[in-house]
């Protein structure tokens, strides 16, 4: 990098805690080390010039998964799993709320919805016959009924005439949470270098000597990978990559559509944001394809969230696609992130399932704490 005397000094010269990733979990990390060692030099390393993966490319959804995702969820684990997991859920989203506060996140207490297609018959009969358990499964969690059936007044066509809805559900702005912490991280005398990518790390018990951008060594005492979709680059975990594709609106006159709503067990997702549509998802036509890092879109998804737009959300509405994007979300075998230590000084906490908002927070806590376990 033809670093100068003092660069080298000042920035990558004794370092104590060396942070991979400047998304959710990485700055809650950096923040989580901050309150415990006021006095420690804490260098967060980003590979992008913006969080890379998905924590300012997400959709914004303050929840804990939709009916049918719990439902499914409970096929590959156990009842005392999912309870976990809402609580997990639960507890990270009001840690993100404590530590910004509403205002800064742009908060909206909406309530969120599950929609169900005409072709989705058996799926949305087998949600309404599991509400009764679903809402008593999760009592301990929010000690009263989560979910109840509700109408569709938004005009949604294709659909059956009741929703499922959500009272605990918001919405964020995710530009504005992240803007806020990286503030945060900032006034907390937290160090972010961005553009700089971790190609390698060899930890040789006395410290952690990390390759940067291919060329560039440097040592740091510990090292805290909060890498989470691009985990498996540097570690031998379980996670795989999963992009998310997302298009947005221009602005719709008068647009009535208030709240989250999930769609097809979660593989969908849209809301409004200043007057326009945010739409999510569709990795389920292509498991294969959507397995990657690559932060493209491709026209098979993006064909299906305009055609779910044109003929379900806004069939009486016209309006103009703005912009698309995809992010790198961390998914695996389960749903409970992955936090362990992963050598004498090194520690990850990575695979949030799509579930980065809502348990960010938490994880880089966890994350952090796993230096005193």
């Amino acid at each position: 990098m033809n670093l100068s005397y003092w660069e080298q000094k000042t920035w990558f010269t004794n370092i104590d805690f060396a942070v991979i990733g400047s998304g959710i979990v990485g700055l809650n990390c950096a923040l989580a080390l901050r309150n415990k060692y006021p006095n420690a030099k804490i260098v967060v390393f980003e590979k992008g010039i913006l969080p890379t993966g998905a924590s300012t490319k997400n959709a914004g959804f303050a929840c804990f998964g939709s009916i049918s995702e719990i439902i499914e969820d409970l096929n590959s684990h156990t009842e005392e799993e999912i309870i976990s997991l809402v609580n997990y859920r639960k507890t990270g989203l009001e840690q993100l709320r404590n530590i910004l506060g509403d205002t800064a996140l742009d908060y909206k207490f909406y309530g969120g919805y599950e929609v169900f297609t005409k072709e989705q018959e058996e799926l949305y009969v087998s949600c309404v016959n599991k509400l009764d358990y679903v809402n008593t499964l999760l009592k301990p969690v929010y000690n009263e009924k989560i979910f109840s059936k509700t109408a569709n007044t938004f005009g949604f066509t294709n659909t059956f005439p009741k929703l499922i809805f959500n009272k605990f559900e918001g919405q964020i702005n995710t530009g504005k949470m992240m803007f806020s912490l990286l503030s945060l991280a900032q006034r907390k005398n937290i160090i972010i270098l961005n553009n700089l990518q971790i190609t390698n790390f060899v930890d040789t018990n006395n410290a952690v000597t990390l390759q940067v951008n291919n060329t560039q060594e440097i040592n740091v005492n510990k090292v805290f990978f909060a890498t989470n979709g691009f985990a498996k680059d540097l570690l031998k975990v379980a996670v795989k990559p999963a992009r998310a594709q997302v298009l947005i609106t221009k602005p719709i006159k008068d647009l009535a559509i208030k709240g989250t709503f999930h769609l097809d067990k979660g593989y969908y997702y849209f809301r409004n944001i200043d007057n326009r549509i945010l739409l999510g998802g569709g990795r389920n036509l292509d498991f294969k394809t959507e397995e990657t890092t690559i932060l493209e879109t491709t026209s098979l998804i993006q064909s299906k969230l305009e055609e779910l737009l044109q003929n379900t959300i806004l069939p009486n509405t016209p309006f103009e696609i703005d912009s698309r994007w995809s992010g790198i979300m961390g998914v695996g075998p389960s749903k409970k992130p992955i936090l362990k230590q992963v050598s004498e000084n090194c520690y990850c906490g990575v695979r949030l399932g799509g579930m980065g908002v809502a348990i960010g927070s938490f994880t880089g806590k966890k994350l952090a704490e796993l230096l005193d376990l």
